[in-house]
């Protein structure tokens, strides 16, 4: 593989790399040029096991052994300086690697759905962090896939990977189409929708694990405004997690632990 030391940031071969703070990119939803970053061996590790491939890889010199150890022979190796990394892309790169990868072709719905009997549909949530962290916890937890919305953030962006620890390439995982269409596409695959939402007439989660459905598809919703009043519609069941202290809701990531561990003992 081609390794190329480069000392200045202005370098075109650079481009991948150039401006990556989340004021710049966490307006786009999807990265121009069908790429997306992965940050750390570990990371990259894991979407080179998941059959992503890199373009190219930007590291600092003391981590180019890891760099050479995972990546193949297509990929460009290009070697900086710390502070050439961090004029590039605007942060200081704390793990020393960054990798310029391709953005596989996303599955279809039926196909991701598939067998799944338990699935989190993410909608509209547009901060990276909480997306990570949902799919930690759905790769934790026992989700068989993950859905979300055309409004969602990216779970290839840098920090939803990073927060998800990697396991944004570990679950299965795709875009929904609009409501009206969504809706006939999970229900045709058996599932049963539960939105998780406040709503007079909710369901305690406990209670609705207890009924014993064979296959849930959890709604979780943006910080703040919540579902939509299309996925409240779509919804079979609202479900809501029982609160005390005078706390009305929980951070939509820790939620989606709370929830997925009662269903996961609830499915038959």
């Amino acid at each position: 593989m081609p390794v190329t030391p480069i000392d200045s940031a202005d370098d075109p071969r650079l481009a991948d790399y150039r401006d990556l703070t989340d004021v710049s990119l966490r307006r786009v939803a999807e990265p121009a040029g069908g790429l997306y970053i992965a940050e750390s061996s570990k990371v990259l590790d894991r979407a080179l096991r998941a059959g992503h491939r890199p373009r190219s890889v930007l590291v600092q010199e003391k981590f180019l052994d890891d760099a050479l150890a995972l990546v193949g022979p297509d990929a460009e190796v290009y070697v900086v300086p710390a502070e050439v990394a961090e004029r590039v892309t605007g942060y200081t790169v704390h793990r020393g690697l960054l990798a310029s990868m391709h953005r596989p072709v996303l599955d279809s719905v039926a196909d991701v759905v598939a067998g799944a009997r338990l699935v989190v549909v993410l909608e509209d949530i547009v901060d990276h962090t909480n997306v990570g962290a949902a799919f930690r916890s759905a790769a934790a937890l026992g989700a068989d896939a993950v859905l979300v919305t055309p409004r969602c953030a990216d779970p290839l962006y840098r920090r939803s990977v990073r927060v998800s620890m990697g396991t944004v390439f570990q679950v299965p995982w795709t875009r929904l189409p609009e409501w009206p269409d969504a809706k006939p596409l999970l229900q045709g695959a058996g599932l049963h929708l539960a939105a998780l939402a406040l709503a007079d007439d909710a369901v305690a989660l406990d209670d609705f694990a207890a009924a014993g459905h064979e296959r849930v598809a959890l709604l979780l919703g943006a910080e703040g405004d919540g579902l939509s009043r299309g996925a409240l519609q779509a919804a079979d069941t609202v479900v809501t997690i029982p609160m005390a202290g005078g706390v009305d809701s929980l951070n939509v990531a820790a939620a989606s632990a709370v929830a997925l561990w009662e269903l996961r003992r609830g499915l038959r």
